[in-house]
């Protein structure tokens, strides 16, 4: 496996840790002065894995539309998320990168819409999009343990 997909899979790693050691409402919990939780920054890597990957590779998605429209840049946590859909995600996790790493070594991704991102990062094939998938799962992964140490 290319090790951008094994780095990949260790923050994803965490992120699974993060859902097995935490409640659910440790998990919904958005602690003072943040806007978000940790479950949506989860929710929100994995997602944005898809669409950063598979969206500007003009290649269909591999999680349900509502689901990226849910969790997608600029959304917010709406609601408390149930155990039993924290777990859905959970098992979600570690599969959707199995399968990019299996697709990339298949050259599924032959076309790519160019993009560039709020912070001015411009990803012009699929190899800018998984290095900008690393680091953006790897912010997100730094917010959920801030809020991890602000709920403890």
């Amino acid at each position: 496996m290319d090790s951008r997909f094994s780095h990949n899979l260790r923050t994803r790693e965490f992120f699974i840790s993060f859902i097995d050691k935490l409640t659910t409402e440790q998990l919904n919990e958005i602690p003072q002065g943040f806007s978000n939780n940790i479950i949506w920054n989860i929710c929100h890597s994995m997602t944005s894995q898809q669409g950063l990957v598979y969206g500007l590779s003009l290649v269909d998605q591999q999680i349900p539309k509502e689901l990226a429209l849910r969790f997608r840049n600029g959304t917010k946590p709406e609601g408390f998320i149930q155990e039993k859909e924290i777990n859905e995600f959970k098992e979600m996790l570690v599969p959707l990168i199995k399968k990019t790493s299996d697709d990339y070594d298949q050259g599924v991704f032959k076309e790519f819409k160019p993009y560039t991102t709020s912070t001015g990062y411009t990803m012009n094939d699929i190899e800018d999009a998984i290095q900008m998938n690393n680091i953006h799962e790897g912010l997100h992964l730094g917010y959920a343990m801030a809020i991890l140490k602000a709920i403890h």
